[in-house]
């Protein structure tokens, strides 16, 4: 049976410059040339092979022609020397197929005007692409019109490979971060590019072709299945590209590039020299920046989460598997710690850096698996997997206590329990609208080392608020004419209601808190009334009035 293809043909050459590309030309390119096109070339065998590079075109008429071959050259007859004999005819294809070859082009016009069968099925055992051409061919012009296009994709391989020895220059030269090195290794390849630890943990990555999920499920499972020599290589059963992070025998990782088609991985040279240019700019800016990589990772991460950037709660999931956080069949806790003031917050990056450090330190002295992250200048998150019987009120203690340690000022504020990690960032922002109702040296219970949502009271919540106009307008509508009148006369009415406010009404309380006469009370409270028009015996009025007077004391800064 023949499965010829009168030219499957690919695209014109005209529409597919694969020098331009910086690529070897396939069988395929080569047919589509207008040289071979007229010769009306068909393919007798081998149509799943026309991806194979031609490093060079071959015109033979010797009956052993595998003796002057290197590989992947595209051999060219007449068909004058094949064998007689089907076992010569055997012989001469296993030798093609034996040195590589890309494949066999045979002219249909002196010797044959049909390809012998035995040839066929030769090249069909051995996978060898045949080609027959049904019109005579200048076999000297499709010599000067490939090796030009191979000559052409080599110099631009040539220029290709310039440019990123000069983009990994410039990495270097400018002291780029991890990040920086792994997004420029995958815009150059065209690949998924990720750096992982010793532990197998996806520190950096750099998606292309492929979503996160794809590119991180089962990350350490996968990863471990995949081996690392001591240069670049492919292994493992998706086919990875890896090679080793280190400086003078020292290991830090290894960075890995990952197919587009895991079925059908597929490296060049340019792939395994920006993998190797971005395994030591690495290296590089391991020795420039001391911040550990698996810091960096957690707080880009943990930056993620709490600001929701995640595309799908799909890739969340695989982003905190792959570094090692549980994320099924756990629940979540987030935990703020803030340094204090907004002067102590941008200034004190070395306290912030210890801070960190310690709670990393105390997170796992306690066997639970946390992340712990700098989430903006003087606010630290940490975010905690816990099992459904681990409490977490320990864990917060312990860590709000190391906290304290490092910094007394500091404000640690725990948010809502979850149980889906997509649900994160509510338990964030519960912990964020804590701190912002906190004010630094705020009391803490005396059994307690951190604030929780309980703890928010009309005062803190009005704490939170002080910067909203609607509340300044408020305290000022309401007590701005009690205020006047006691600057204009003298006198302090403010003072005697906050008394009366603060005694639940109770006029005798009031008196005594005042060290005033019962008749001096009732009188400041009838001018209290006239000037505010309003009623104190009315609860309601007097909720109205404590609410202005508290968001007053906030807003001149009384405790």
């Amino acid at each position: 049976m023949n499965d010829k293809h009168p030219t499957d043909r690919p695209p014109a050459a005209d529409d597919r410059d694969t020098s331009a590309a910086g690529h070897e030309p396939t069988v395929a390119d080569v047919l589509a040339l207008p040289v071979m096109a007229a010769g009306r070339p068909e393919v007798v065998t081998g149509v799943a092979h026309l991806d194979r590079p031609v490093r060079w075109v071959h015109v033979t008429e010797l009956t052993d022609p595998a003796s002057f071959l290197k590989g992947g050259e595209l051999v060219l007859t007449t068909g004058m020397p094949l064998p007689e004999d089907p076992a010569g005819v055997r012989r001469y294809v296993d030798e093609l197929a034996r040195v590589d070859a890309a494949a066999l082009v045979i002219e249909l016009v002196r010797r044959y005007h049909r390809p012998p069968d035995a040839l066929v099925q030769a090249c069909r055992v051995r996978g060898l692409p045949l080609i027959t051409l049904a019109k005579d061919v200048n076999f000297l012009e499709v010599t000067q019109v490939v090796h030009a296009l191979i000559l052409g994709s080599q110099a631009e391989a040539m220029r290709r490979t310039q440019r990123i020895h000069e983009a990994f220059t410039a990495l270097t030269l400018r002291g780029a971060g991890p990040e920086d090195v792994v997004r420029v290794a995958a815009q150059l390849s065209g690949q998924t590019v990720v750096l992982e630890n010793l532990v197998h943990q996806a520190l950096t990555y750099e998606v292309s072709g492929s979503t996160l999920e794809e590119a991180l499920t089962d990350w350490e499972q996968r990863s471990r299945a995949t081996p690392t020599g001591d240069h670049p290589g492919v292994g493992g059963p998706e086919g990875w590209l890896t090679a080793p992070v280190e400086y003078q025998g020292e290991r830090w990782g290894r960075v890995a590039m990952l197919p587009v088609r895991p079925v059908e991985p597929s490296f060049g040279p340019e792939h395994i020299t920006v993998l190797e240019r971005t395994a030591m700019a690495l290296a590089v800016a391991r020795l420039i920046h001391p911040t550990p990589w698996e810091r960096t990772a957690h707080r880009d991460a943990l930056r993620e989460l709490a600001e929701q950037r995640h595309h799908s709660p799909e890739d969340a999931r695989a982003r905190f598997a792959a570094l090692g956080l549980p994320t099924e069949d756990s629940r979540f806790l987030a935990i703020l710690v803030d340094l204090g003031t907004a002067e102590l917050r941008t200034s004190d990056s070395d306290e912030a850096a210890v801070l960190e450090a310690r709670l990393s330190e105390e997170a796992r002295t306690t066997g639970i698996p946390a992340l712990v992250g700098e989430l903006a200048p003087g606010r630290l998150g940490v975010l905690l997997a816990l099992r459904p019987s681990q409490s977490w009120r320990p864990v917060a203690e312990l860590l709000g206590r190391a906290a304290l340690d490092v910094a007394s000022t500091a404000v640690v504020s725990v948010g809502s329990e979850v149980t889906d990690l997509r649900d994160t960032a509510r338990s964030f922002r519960a912990a964020a609208r804590i701190a912002e109702a906190t004010p630094p040296g705020q009391p803490l219970p005396p059994d307690r080392s951190f604030h929780e949502l309980p703890d928010i009271g009309l005062r803190r919540l009005l704490y939170a608020f002080r910067e909203d106009p609607r509340i300044q307008e408020y305290a000022e509508r309401t007590l701005s004419p009690l205020i006047d009148h006691d600057t204009r006369h003298g006198t302090d009415l403010l003072t005697t209601l906050r008394h009366y406010l603060d005694a639940s009404g109770n006029k005798t309380t009031t008196a005594r808190r005042g060290e005033l006469s019962r008749e001096t009370v009732y009188q400041r409270l009838r001018t209290i009334e006239r000037l505010l028009a309003c009623d104190l015996e009315s609860g309601e009025e007097r909720t109205e009035l404590h609410v202005a007077l508290t968001a007053l004391d906030i807003l001149r800064g009384h405790p």
